[in-house]
C-alpha cells in the first residue's frame, strides 16, 4: 500500500463514513443547540425524583439527552483523532468535553435525590410498571447508596472531573503529535520516525535499523519521562481522591465494588501466570533461538519469525478476516460484512493521525475503527481484534433497549481476543505456506503474550503504583522504572538482555488512564483461549453459547455473563488451560519450523 504524508492524500474508500453521525458541521452545530436546550430543561426534575411517574419521564428524557452528548462527543474526538493538529476539531473536541461536563452537573441532583429514599420508598417505586425496563439500572444506582454523596458534592466533584481529565489526552498528544523521534535511513531513503511507523522499523530485518528507531524513539520517552509520570501521577491522584470521597476505602476497592468482583478473582489469576512464567521465558528462548541470537534485546521482540514477507493489501486483509471467522457461522459474517460494506474502518496512517487501534462506539451508531495499517499481519490481526469489539457492540445493540447497551471491558475483549485466536488457528491450517502457518502461530504466540502475561504485569504495576500514592508518595519516572525492572525480572528473568531504555515502557501504555482495565486483557485472553479451542474442536454447544454470550446487555454482571460460557473466574483452570494451549503453540511452531529447515536443507 502507498505510503501517505497526510490525510487528504488517502484514497476516500480508505476512509471511515461518519455521515451517519452528521452529514456535515452544520448538522452537527444543529444538534449540539438542540443537545444544550435538552440538558437546560433537566433542571425541571430537580426535586421530583420520588415521584414515580415523573422519575420515569426524567430517566426518558436522560435516556435522548445523554444519547445526543455521547454522539456529539464520539464524532467530534474522531475527528479529532484524524488529525490531531488540525485545530478546527481539536475546538470542537474541547466544546464536546464542556458539554458532557454540562450534561454531568444538569443530572448531578438524581443519584442523591434517588438514594435519600428509604428502601421501602423505593420499592414503591415501581408501582409504576413503567419502571421495570429500568430496574436493574435503578437497583445498581441504589446499592451504591453509602457512596454518593449530596448534590452540592456531586456536582463540585463533576467540574472537578470536567477540568481533570484531560491526562490520556495531553500525553496522547505528546507522543503522537509534538515528540520528534528523529529520522531514519531505509534503503537510501530518509523516513521520519512516527509512533504510526515505530513497527514497521522494529520489524526490520536489519539489526542496525531496528537498534537506531528504538533507541530514538526510547531516548525521547526518556528525555519526556518526568512530564509523563507528572501527568500519570495527577491522574492516579484523581482517582485516588474521588474514591476517597465516595467513602471507598482505595480505588481499588471502588473497582471491585463497580465490577461485582471479589480480590479473589485477580489473586488467582496473578498468582497462576506467575506461577507458569516458565512458559514464556521458554516462547522468549524459542524466539532467541529462531533468529539465532546469542542475546535476545527488547529491539527483537517484533521480528517475523519466520520468512513469511507477505504483504497483505486492505481488500486481502478483508477476505482473510472472512474466512477466518466462517467458523462462526452466516449471520456473525453477516455482521462482519457490514463492517467493511460501509466503510467503519479509517486504514492509513500519516503524520498527525492518532497512533494504534480501536473500536469506538455511542449506543445508537455502529462503532468505528481506527488504524494505522502496515500491510502486515499484525495489521490483519488488528482488523479482526476491532472487527470483534464492533460486531459485538451491533449484537449487543440489537438485542438490548438503550440503557443497557453498555457491556464491562471485562466481557468486551472476549469478543476481539477470540477473533484473534481464530485468525492464528485459521492460517496454521489453511495456508499452501508452511512460513504462513508459521507466522500465524507466531502472531497467536505474541497475542497471547501481551494480552496474558504482559498484561499481568503492566496490570500489578498498575496496582502497585495506586497503592504506592495511596500511601502519600508521588509517582515519579525513577519509581516507575524500578517497578518495571522488577516484574520485567520476575517474569523474563534475563531472558531479554537488560536495557535502561525498555524500562520506560510504562510511559506509552495508554490503558494506565483507564483505571485498573489491564487485568481485563488477561481475564479475556484466558476466557477467548478456552473458547476458541473448543469452537476449533466443533463443539456446537460452545458456539451456541458463545453467540448467545455476545448478545447479552450490560444488565448482566461480567463474571456472572462469563459463566454463561462454563468459565469461573475464581478458579484456576481457565488459566491454566489458556497457559497450556500456549505451551502447545510453542510446541506447534518448533514441529512445523523443523520440519521448514529441513525442507530449505
Amino acid at each position: 500500500m502507498e505510503k501517505y504524508n497526510l490525510r487528504s492524500e488517502v484514497p476516500d474508500k480508505y476512509k471511515w463514513d461518519l455521515t451517519d453521525f452528521y452529514k456535515n458541521d452544520e448538522e452537527y452545530n444543529k444538534e449540539f443547540e438542540t443537545c444544550t436546550k435538552l440538558i437546560k430543561e433537566t433542571t425541571k426534575f430537580v426535586g421530583k425524583i420520588k415521584d414515580k411517574d415523573k422519575l420515569y419521564e426524567f430517566l426518558v428524557h436522560d435516556i435522548k439527552t445523554c444519547s445526543y452528548v455521547i454522539n456529539l462527543y464520539v464524532y467530534a474526538m474522531l475527528k479529532h483523532d484524524e488529525d490531531l493538529e488540525k485545530t478546527k476539531y481539536l475546538q470542537m473536541f474541547s466544546k464536546a468535553n464542556k458539554l458532557f461536563s454540562d450534561y454531568s452537573i444538569s443530572i448531578s441532583f438524581f443519584k442523591p435525590e434517588l438514594l435519600s429514599l428509604e428502601k421501602n420508598e423505593y420499592d414503591n417505586l415501581f408501582t409504576n410498571k413503567k419502571l421495570a425496563e429500568f430496574k436493574y439500572l435503578l437497583d445498581e444506582i441504589y446499592k451504591d447508596k453509602d457512596h454518593v454523596l449530596s448534590e452540592k458534592e456531586e456536582n463540585i466533584i463533576s467540574m472537578m472531573n470536567s477540568a481533570m481529565n484531560h491526562f490520556e489526552e495531553m500525553a496522547s498528544t505528546l507522543f503522537n503529535s509534538e515528540h520528534d523521534y528523529g529520522k531514519i535511513i531505509i534503503d537510501g531513503k530518509e523516513e521520519e520516525i512516527r509512533t504510526t511507523n515505530l513497527r514497521s522499523f522494529l520489524q526490520n530485518k536489519d539489526d542496525k535499523v531496528r537498534k537506531e528507531a528504538y533507541e530514538k524513539h526510547r531516548k525521547v520517552l526518556k528525555q519526556y519521562a518526568s512530564t509523563s509520570a507528572s501527568f500519570l501521577d495527577c491522574f492516579v491522584n484523581s482517582v485516588i481522591n474521588e474514591a476517597k470521597l465516595r467513602k471507598f476505602k482505595s480505588a481499588w476497592d471502588e473497582n471491585l465494588f463497580r465490577e461485582n468482583m471479589s480480590d479473589k478473582a485477580y489473586n488467582t489469576l496473578i498468582n497462576t501466570t506467575e506461577k507458569n512464567s516458565n512458559v514464556v521465558r521458554k516462547h522468549l528462548k524459542m524466539i532467541k533461538k529462531v533468529l539465532g541470537k546469542k542475546e535476545l534485546n527488547c529491539y527483537d521482540l517484533k521480528l517475523n519469525l519466520t520468512k513469511n514477507d507477505k504483504k497483505y493489501s486492505i481488500e486481502e486483509a478483508e477476505e482473510l478476516c472472512k474466512n477466518a471467522l466462517s467458523i462462526l457461522g452466516e449471520d456473525y459474517i453477516k455482521h462482519l460484512n457490514k463492517i467493511f460494506d460501509n466503510h467503519y474502518i479509517d486504514f492509513c496512517e500519516y503524520k498527525g493521525k492518532r497512533s494504534g487501534g480501536y473500536s469506538c462506539s455511542t449506543n445508537d451508531h455502529d462503532s468505528r475503527i481506527l488504524l494505522s495499517f502496515n500491510n502486515d499481519l499484525d495489521s490483519v490481526s488488528t482488523i479482526i481484534h476491532e472487527a470483534g469489539h464492533n460486531v459485538h457492540h451491533q449484537y449487543v445493540c440489537e438485542n438490548n433497549p438503550i440503557q443497557y447497551r453498555d457491556v464491562s471491558h471485562l466481557v468486551a475483549e472476549v469478543a476481539s481476543l477470540t477473533n484473534e485466536c481464530l485468525l492464528s488457528y485459521y492460517l496454521s491450517e489453511n495456508s499452501d505456506d508452511a512460513n504462513e502457518k508459521l507466522s500465524g502461530i507466531d502472531n497467536l504466540l505474541g497475542v497471547i503474550k501481551n494480552n496474558l502475561f504482559d498484561a499481568v504485569i503492566e496490570g500489578k504495576m498498575e496496582k502497585d503504583f495506586y497503592e504506592y500514592a495511596e500511601e502519600g508518595n508521588t509517582i515519579t519516572k525513577e519509581y516507575l522504572c524500578e517497578l518495571s525492572k522488577k516484574y520485567q525480572d520476575i517474569f523474563y528473568k534475563n531472558e531479554i538482555k537488560e536495557n535502561e531504555l525498555s524500562t520506560y515502557s510504562w510511559s506509552i501504555v495508554s490503558h494506565n488512564y483507564m483505571e485498573f482495565y489491564l487485568f481485563s486483557y488477561a481475564f479475556c485472553m484466558s476466557v477467548a483461549c478456552y473458547v476458541s479451542s473448543k469452537i476449533i474442536k466443533g463443539d456446537k454447544e460452545m458456539l451456541e453459547k458463545y453467540i448467545k454470550f455476545l448478545k447479552l446487555g450490560g444488565d448482566v454482571y461480567p463474571i456472572n455473563a462469563i459463566k454463561t460460557l462454563g468459565v469461573d473466574l475464581e478458579k484456576e483452570d481457565v488459566y491454566k488451560e489458556a497457559i497450556e494451549f500456549y505451551d502447545s503453540l510453542i510446541d506447534k511452531f518448533e514441529k512445523i519450523y523443523k520440519e521448514v529447515e529441513v525442507k530449505d536443507e
